[in-house]
C-alpha cells in the first residue's frame, strides 16, 4: 500500500513538471483547449494573457486566484484564465524568479540610490538562493519585495505579447471556422430543393 502510494506521489510529481504527453503534445493540447472556447476573440486573450502575467510572480499557490481576479478586470474568460496559468511551472519559475530578481534589483538601484544595504547585499546569485532558502524572515522579505517589483514590468510584458498572439490565433480560427459552417450550410441548402422535388 506504501508503494503504491510512492508510485501516484512520484507520477504526480513527474507529471507536474514533465507531462506524460510530452512538452509538445501538451502545448498544441493547450492551444486546441483555447481555440476551441466559446468567447469573443478579447475574452479568451485576456484571459490566457491574464493567468500568463501573473504566473510570473513569486506567489507560487495563488496564481489561478490573482488570474481570476485580473480577467476578470480586463473582462477576461475565466477558463482561458487557468489555462493561462500553465505559463508557470517548475520548468519556468526558475527563470522568472531569477529575471524579477534582477530587474527589481535595478529598479531599487535607480528609485533608491542612497540605500544601497537593500540592494547590494543581494545583488548575486548565491545571495538569492540563500535568501530564499533561508528561514530568517529579515532575509527573505527583501528578496521577496525585490522580486515583486521586478515581476510588474515583466508581468506587463506577458500580457502584451500573449494578448496580441491569442487574439490573433482566435480571430483567425472562429473566421475560419464560421466560413466552414457557412459552406456546409450552403451545400446543405443546395441539396434540400433536389430531395424535395424527388419527394
Amino acid at each position: 500500500m506504501d508503494t503504491r502510494r510512492k508510485k501516484d506521489w512520484q507520477t504526480r510529481l513527474r507529471n507536474a513538471v514533465w507531462p506524460r504527453m510530452g512538452i509538445r503534445r501538451y502545448l498544441t493540447y493547450l492551444q486546441k483547449r483555447v481555440l476551441r472556447l466559446t468567447a469573443s476573440p478579447h475574452a479568451i486573450a485576456a484571459g490566457v494573457a491574464s493567468g500568463a502575467a501573473v504566473s510570473v510572480f513569486p506567489l507560487i499557490g495563488v496564481h489561478f486566484f490573482l488570474g481570476f481576479i485580473l480577467a476578470f478586470v480586463t473582462r477576461g474568460n475565466m477558463l482561458a484564465a487557468a489555462i493561462g496559468t500553465a505559463w508557470g511551472n517548475p520548468i519556468t519559475f526558475p527563470l522568472f524568479f531569477s529575471l524579477s530578481f534582477q530587474f527589481g534589483s535595478a529598479i531599487r538601484a535607480a528609485l533608491f540610490p542612497d540605500d544601497p544595504a537593500t540592494v547590494m547585499r543581494h545583488a548575486d546569485a548565491t545571495a538569492l538562493s540563500g535568501g530564499l532558502f533561508s528561514l530568517d524572515l529579515g532575509a527573505i522579505l527583501p528578496l521577496f519585495q525585490t522580486m515583486m517589483i521586478g515581476a510588474l514590468p515583466i508581468a506587463l510584458f506577458c500580457w502584451v505579447f500573449f494578448y496580441v498572439i491569442v487574439r490573433g490565433l482566435v480571430s483567425g480560427f472562429q473566421r475560419a471556422r464560421k466560413a466552414r459552417l457557412e459552406r456546409r450550410r450552403a451545400r446543405q441548402g443546395q441539396t434540400s430543393p433536389r430531395n424535395a422535388v424527388r419527394g
